[in-house]
């Protein structure tokens, strides 16, 4: 498509001998427009060309990123496939006016002319054919961006979520250290799935069948009282467990549910006495017998949980935007 165009007007020069003066004018005059037509389509091809060039470097970084962010992957690679079609497609279309071009160099009048209207129909075509593309690629920087905010965000979130996990971990750190006296003595500090779970036997805490905390029990809340209540943005959430023996001996307790919600509340009270923890941020539950550790052994069951969870209030608002 690049050659010489000179070529085109040899065999018209070696014509002009046998006609006259002013048909050969004419020639000349239709060869010069052949000729500037040619220039144009060539012109084009190469702005083509050089454009098709710039979008393939941009596919290759576009695919780096697709590698990175699985979600939308089939999304864009569907794009990036329908511009590679597209590419290949103007490389055939731009094959096909070289071997229309060789055509008419060599050939005759009429088919000269038959050779230009479908060169111009081609030219045509490629038109279309960059204006599809250059609407294909905004789509796909469209994508681009779309995919990269929610990478930002992706990565917002995750450092709020590691950050919250670091806090949780120095708070269970600073709980284990305030009970470290009463740990592996029927009182456990566990971290689970972002959140603190201070367990403690009720023989700790209770008499049988009471709900009055004992002094034993009342400096262990205390010393955990101290221990979290720095902790502006955290929920407590105070749980009552029985095991399934029948509450006896009549008076205010009627059952298990009363039993649990009563030992949870004398817990609340403690908490809220001997901190200044914000009493919003403080919830009591009875479980009764109906969330046992472990069915055989009642003891493992009868038990006071403190679950302390972060508030992911900002969490939920980055998720929802």
């Amino acid at each position: 498509m690049r050659k010489s165009i000179v070529l085109f007007i040899l065999p018209l020069l070696l014509a002009v001998g046998c006609v006259p003066a002013r048909k050969y004018e004419e020639a000349n005059a239709r060869n010069k427009a052949m000729q500037a037509e040619v220039d144009g389509a060539n012109a084009r091809a190469r702005d083509a060309q050089a454009q098709l060039d710039d979008m393939k470097s941009g596919m290759e970084e576009t695919q780096r990123r697709l590698v990175r962010l699985q979600q939308d992957t089939a999304v864009l690679g569907t794009s990036l496939r329908q511009m590679t079609i597209q590419y290949d497609k103007i490389n055939a279309l731009n094959n096909e006016l070289l071997e229309k071009y060789n055509k008419l160099m060599a050939g005759h009048g009429s088919e000269n002319r038959k050779l230009l209207s479908d060169l111009e129909a081609l030219r045509l075509d490629l038109m279309n054919r960059e204006d599809s593309l250059g609407a294909l690629s905004k789509r796909v920087n469209e994508k681009q961006t779309a995919l990269a905010d929610r990478e930002a965000k992706l990565a917002e979130l995750q450092a709020e979520i590691a950050a919250k996990d670091a806090a949780m971990k120095g708070l269970k750190d600073r709980v284990s250290a305030a009970l470290l006296g009463f740990e592996g003595k029927g009182l456990t500090v566990e971290q689970r799935q972002g959140r603190i779970y201070v367990s403690m036997d009720n023989k700790l805490l209770f008499s049988s069948g009471s709900y009055s905390v004992d002094a034993k029990g009342r400096e262990i809340i205390v010393k955990l009282a101290k221990a979290i209540e720095s902790e502006q943005e955290l929920n407590i959430l105070v749980e009552g467990h029985t095991d399934t023996d029948r509450v006896s001996g009549g008076g205010a307790l009627k059952d298990n549910w009363d039993l649990s919600v009563m030992r949870a509340t004398s817990v609340v009270r403690i908490l809220q006495e001997n901190s200044v923890i914000d009493p919003l941020r403080i919830t009591a539950a009875g479980r009764g017998e109906y969330l046992p550790i472990d069915p055989s052994d009642k003891a493992k069951n009868r038990r006071i949980e403190i679950i302390l969870a972060p508030d992911l209030k900002e969490l939920y608002e980055m998720v929802r935007d």
